[in-house]
């Protein structure tokens, strides 16, 4: 019987030709030679058999697949085109006479992929390099008591975004505030205690620990993980002397007469 298209389903009848263990050739009785895959022929079945193979319409599984499809264009939808990466926010984490920390939370990337983030001061593209798993910048080589402005600007596979324009000062000379440091290695308690007083009066700043945010390293010898930290950061390692000549003379005082090497 020929298929009708109009039916759900049809039955016709083939004659068995070469027949091997991957696919059979079957011969219609309009002559008509088609591939069929052997597996799904009968047992028992040779060359010269007949056979009727019917073909129906799954119309049921027909609605299901195309509502399973709906539901996945509609989770691709929701989950990668409703949803953008949003711009980066920027501020001012400290300041001092010649750096500026900028930092920013962590990035909303949606389902896009981060290329690298690009920092831009006053409108020329910095060449700092910021690891894309980083949310904080420090810029040295300042000009003392002068208004800079900054944009950061995140490079994705969804294309960029960039941060609203920031605005930041260094400080004057007189301002101590910025100044933030660690203490390296000390033969007394004493001596670091003394310190914290000086940098109290001062309104400047300490940690334990040497980081980004450091911007002296006080110590009397240059040994210790915390002094290869401040080499590596390429932070000043300068003797307690800097730090009471800069509350003597109420105003930063250059570092250099003070390294420590």
């Amino acid at each position: 019987m020929v298929y009708d298209a109009s039916q759900d389903s049809s039955s016709v009848q083939f004659t068995v030709g070469k027949l091997d263990a991957g696919m059979a050739m079957l011969l219609t009785e309009e002559n008509h030679l088609i591939e069929f895959p052997s597996l799904l022929l009968p047992k028992g079945v040779v060359s010269g058999s007949i056979v009727n193979i019917q073909v129906q319409r799954n119309a049921a599984e027909e609605v299901r697949q195309r509502e399973t499809f709906r539901n996945l264009q509609e989770d691709l939808m929701q989950q990668y085109g409703s949803a953008e990466p949003q711009p980066p926010r920027l501020k001012v984490r400290s300041a001092t006479q010649t750096a500026i920390t900028l930092e920013w939370d962590p990035l909303e990337l949606a389902s896009a992929d981060l290329h690298r983030l690009v920092l831009y001061r006053d409108d020329v593209k910095s060449s700092l390099q910021i690891p894309t798993d980083q949310t904080l910048v420090k810029v040295s080589g300042l000009d003392v008591n002068h208004e800079y402005t900054f944009k950061l600007v995140m490079k994705t596979s969804a294309g960029s975004y960039t941060s609203q324009v920031l605005k930041a000062k260094t400080h004057a000379l007189d301002n101590l505030t910025g100044i933030h440091v660690a203490f390296g290695d000390y033969e007394t308690e004493a001596e670091i205690e003394s310190l914290k007083t000086c940098l109290e009066r001062i309104g400047a700043q300490w940690s334990d620990q040497v980081t980004l945010d450091s911007t002296h390293l006080l110590c009397r010898t240059p040994q210790g993980s915390k002094y290869d930290k401040a080499m590596q950061l390429n932070i000043p390692v300068v003797k307690p002397d800097w730090l009471i000549a800069c509350e003597t003379n109420k105003k930063l005082q250059p570092a250099l007469s003070y390294y420590l090497n």
